[in-house]
């Protein structure tokens, strides 16, 4: 991995390519969140409890990069939660995400896809499948949602771009390895 970290040059034009996704991403989210009224403050089920996967060398590089954005000692602290996360992962507890600072994510300009578009319904159009697959969004989301007309939120389009982007990236750092990682081991490691 640090061969590929240190290959700033190759890959920063890539990350600039994704934050305009990610724009993308937000001003969709928002829309969706607008039309039903959806603006998450926080719950007990918290998805920074949640043990996402992120699967992308670009949100790995992402991280990073917002990650050193950051003063030396909030740098010591995430990766000191980071390795305690990571060593209790396997106990099956639910644990916080290391870059949660009281509520909120401490580097959310950076956040990786999923936690940009956790929540809301939305709907994916996978290859060769006639119809969609429909997902109903959180618990707190599908309860305030009941009774009101679905907003179409098709991740379909975001996927196959982050796909593309991913794809170009790995064939410029000449990685063939894939990635499977939580921001904890990313910061952990």
């Amino acid at each position: 991995m640090k061969e590929i970290i240190s290959q700033t040059e190759i890959y920063a034009p890539f990350l600039s390519r994704l934050q305009g996704i990610y724009r993308a991403m937000d001003e969709k989210y928002k829309a969706a969140a607008d039309d039903y009224g959806f603006h998450c403050q926080g719950c007990e089920d918290n998805c920074c409890l949640t043990r996402f996967y992120h699967h992308t060398f670009l949100e790995y590089l992402y991280i990073l990069k917002g990650f050193g954005t950051l003063d030396a000692e909030m740098r010591k602290n995430i990766r000191q939660k980071a390795c305690e996360v990571r060593e209790k992962m396997n106990a099956g507890s639910r644990l916080m995400c290391p870059l949660n600072a009281e509520g909120l994510c401490v580097l959310y300009a950076y956040r990786p896809m999923i936690c940009r578009l956790h929540g809301i319904s939305h709907e994916l159009h996978k290859p060769g499948q006639y119809a969609p697959v429909f997902s109903p969004g959180c618990e707190v989301f599908t309860k305030l949602a009941k009774g009101k007309s679905y907003f179409k939120f098709d991740r379909t389009p975001f996927y196959m771009e982050m796909a593309r982007l991913e794809a170009e990236l790995k064939q410029a750092l000449a990685v063939t390895q894939k990635l499977k990682m939580t921001v904890a081991q990313m910061l952990s490691s």
